[in-house]
């Protein structure tokens, strides 16, 4: 029985379709989800959306941070942005990561909300780069 998935950005509803499951990156660790999951809001960090039917993956999206709403029949991707994978530039991924760096070079290092921006900001840019193709 499949699970419902919609992944949604600031711009648009991406996607929205039944799947057998999806794997998020929670801020705690790749969590995957199935039909009858029990209920729970968690925070993304940046990373890859993998969405199953059986045992293969049919799409891998990016996504740079956001929220997922988990129910017992859905799965809401709420995604500050999502790029399907082919899409991903190596040359976006990398000004990112520098103009992320430079954050936090001077950033002050006490202001902890802002220090923890900048952070985000440089594991999503990280992520990226990593999930960009090599071509």
């Amino acid at each position: 029985m499949p699970v419902d998935l919609e992944i949604v950005s600031p711009e648009k509803l991406l996607l929205s379709r039944p799947v057998d499951m999806v794997v998020i990156p929670a801020a705690e660790g790749e969590m995957g989800v199935l039909v009858n999951h029990a209920p729970m809001i968690v925070l993304l960090r940046g990373g890859i959306v993998r969405l199953y039917q059986g045992d293969a993956v049919t799409d891998r999206l990016f996504v740079s941070g956001g929220f997922a709403e988990v129910t017992p029949e859905r799965v809401t991707v709420l995604a500050n942005e999502a790029i399907p994978l082919p899409e991903l530039s190596r040359g976006e991924a990398e000004r990112r990561l520098a103009a992320a760096q430079a954050d936090y070079d001077a950033v002050d290092k006490m202001d902890m909300p802002a220090l923890d921006a900048v952070m985000d900001r440089m594991q999503s840019a990280r992520a990226m780069l990593a999930a960009a193709p090599t071509t």
